[in-house]
Formats: C-alpha cells, sequence, structure tokens
C-alpha cells in the first residue's frame, strides 16, 4: 500500500525537458490510516536510527569487562569435548574444590546448538537440572525459555520470554513462574527505542502477582553511544529510589575500561558503591583488574598456552575485613574437529548467541 521512493521509468521527465526535481511522496490515497503509517514509517527509515540492543544487554560492555561475573575462589576445572561442529555438540564436565561460598561440586554440561536453535543443559552431583531452549522463528523473533530443577523447595524455577527485534528498537516479554489456574508469577516486559543515532531511551515494567496480592514497578533507562562506538554510558532509575549509571570505553584495540556507580535512596537505606575496572588482552592472556569503593580489589588472569589449554589465577582482597581469597582453574578442550573447524568453532563462540 505504500508508495515507492523511487520513480518509474515512465515517470520520469524527458531529459529535453526542464523541469523541478520531482520529490517523492509519501501520500497513500487508500486509507487516511495508512497514509499516516506510511508516513511514519518512511520517516523512521529517513532518520536510520541504529539499534539499540535490549534492556537486559544495556550494560554488556561493563559486565565483560568488569570481574563481577568472572571470579572465583578455590580451584576449578572445565574439561570440554567438541563432538561436532555443525550442528555444534560440546559435553563439559566442571569441578569446583574448596571454595568459600559454594561447596565442592560437580557438573555436566551438555550444549546443541544450530543456526536458528540453541540447547543447553546442566546435571550436578546432587541431581540439580539447569536447561535452556532458544529458537529463533525468523531473524526478528526469538523465543527462549530456561528451567531449573532442584531437590529443594522452593528452588524450582521456569522462565519464558521472547524478543522481538526491529531495526530501531527491541522489545522483551518475560514471564517467571507462570501459573495458568490463578495467573500468579512475575511478568516482566522492556522496550528500548533508539531516539537518535547516538541517543536511545528505554522502560522496564515489573508485575508480580501472588495469593497477598500484586505490585507493579516501573524503571526507566539512558543509553548514549558515540558515534565511533568507542564508549558507552548508561542510566538507569529503578523502583524505590535505586540508581545505577555506567560508563564503557574502548581505549585501545586491547585495552577497555569501565565505571560502574550504584546510589540507594530508600527510607531504611542509604549507600552508594562504585566500582572501576579495566581488561587487557594480550595475544595469548587476557588480564582483568577491578577496585571498588567497599574496600575490595580483585584481578584475574587468564593464560592460554595453547588453544586448547588455559590456565586461570583469581584473587580478591578486601581491606575492611581483612580477608582475602584466591583460586586457581584449569580450562583444558579436547576435539576430532579439523583446525579449520577449530577456527570457525572459536569465532562462533565470540558471537553472540540466540
Amino acid at each position: 500500500m505504500a508508495s515507492h521512493s523511487v520513480f518509474d521509468k515512465d515517470t520520469l521527465p524527458s531529459p529535453n525537458v526542464h523541469s523541478t526535481p520531482i520529490v517523492p511522496s509519501y501520500f497513500n490515497p487508500v486509507s487516511p490510516f495508512f497514509n499516516a503509517y506510511d508516513r511514519f514509517t518512511r520517516w523512521r527509515q529517513d532518520l536510520g536510527l541504529p539499534y539499540p540492543g535490549s534492556v537486559e544487554n544495556t550494560q554488556k560492555e561493563v559486565k565483560a569487562t568488569h570481574l563481577t561475573n568472572y571470579i572465583f575462589d578455590g580451584a576449578r576445572a572445565d574439561l570440554t569435548k567438541n563432538l561436532s561442529f555443525d550442528p555444534l555438540f560440546q559435553l563439559t564436565h566442571s569441578f569446583v574444590l574448596g571454595s568459600s561460598v559454594q561447596p565442592a561440586s560437580y557438573s555436566l554440561g551438555v550444549t546443541f546448538a544450530r543456526e536458528n536453535l540453541f540447547l543447553q543443559g546442566t546435571m550436578d552431583h546432587e541431581g540439580s537440572v539447569n536447561a535452556r531452549f532458544n529458537h529463533g522463528w525468523t531473524a526478528n523473533n526469538i523465543f527462549k525459555a530456561q528451567a531449573q530443577l532442584s531437590q529443594q523447595a522452593g528452588h524450582n524455577m521456569i522462565q519464558l520470554e521472547h524478543d522481538f527485534i526491529g531495526t530501531d528498537y527491541h522489545l522483551n516479554f518475560k514471564a517467571v513462574n507462570p501459573s495458568p489456574a490463578d495467573g500468579s508469577g512475575v511478568y516482566i516486559g522492556s522496550y528500548l527505542q533508539s531516539i537518535t543515532k547516538n541517543l536511545a531511551l528505554g522502560v522496564e515494567s515489573l508485575y508480580q502477582r501472588a495469593a497477598q496480592g500484586s505490585d507493579l514497578a516501573n524503571s526507566y533507562l539512558a543509553k548514549v553511544t558515540s558515534t565511533d562506538k568507542t564508549w558507552i554510558a548508561t542510566a538507569q532509575v529503578q523502583p524505590q529510589g535505586v540508581l545505577q549509571a555506567t560508563y564503557w570505553q574502548k581505549l585501545s584495540e586491547k585495552v577497555e575500561v569501565a565505571a560502574d556507580l550504584q546510589v540507594i535512596n530508600a527510607p531504611t537505606r542509604r549507600d552508594a558503591i562504585a566500582t572501576l575496572g579495566a581488561r587487557y588482552d594480550f595475544r595469548a592472556a587476557q588480564f582483568r583488574a577491578q577496585v571498588d569503593s567497599t574496600g575490595k580489589v580483585s584481578a584475574l588472569l587468564e593464560q592460554r598456552f595453547v588453544p586448547a589449554f588455559a590456565f586461570l589465577v583469581s584473587g580478591e582482597i578486601d581491606h575492611f575485613k581483612n580477608q582475602a581469597k584466591v583460586g586457581v582453574g584449569i580450562m583444558i578442550e579436547s576435539s576430532s574437529l579439523s583446525p579449520e573447524e577449530m577456527a570457525a568453532l572459536a569465532a562462533q563462540q565470540q558471537s553472540p548467541q540466540l
């Protein structure tokens, strides 16, 4: 129904006739509604707004630089066997010993992935099972499901979500432990929209319904990205007086820095935590360092001697509590794949999954 932005050769003026340039028209004579929709769609396309990412991954670069998701203590070992490349099929044995935050454990993980399908499952020595399923129905619609089954009461969880990916927006719906009988559960909806080529604004709503009643909370966020993608700043205002601001910058091809500030201004608590971290990528090693306002200094070194073997050393010192943690680990990967398939597998693991 929309009118074309280019002209047919029959409508072009003769080269011998002097005329004013023809201006594309947004007018659609079929319906005023479609006319307005076509004009709005064409206007958005003319702006050339970039895809802003999802609300969940707004702070992805900061989390990849900081040590929050990587720090560990005690001893750990991850043994991976690549059985197939297309489709991808992996087996992983994970061991954890001597940790002060979790008991000794063993888990078996299985990963299966194709172009539009991702399956992952782990089971530990106590029988707890974690499963993840992602399926891309189209390039713009992705369904995700996660489940956690445990013998301990209150530790079972199921999460269903769906992503709608547009050219300049991301829409996500999520349900945690939904009950078809009474509608109880936690329901989350988020929307992130590019306003300009450098600014994106978003909102996230959380609705919780239980037998005692229901609750609705909204949080608002903004994301500013430089034109050359070398720095990203975010700010998020959460319910009950929580403000979080982050900044990430790529100083060079091998050096990245990130800062995180969280301010809590609640009636029962007033606090602020600032974190500063850096990541250095060397030829065969990766080093992360972090310091925060609570007196903790952390570091993690991942040294890869050969592509199939890596050695990790992790350490954290809490100066205010006079405590220290040290961790060592190894990652061993064996495969019957060819060198070309191994190189393609490494590139695939570095790219975002479904």
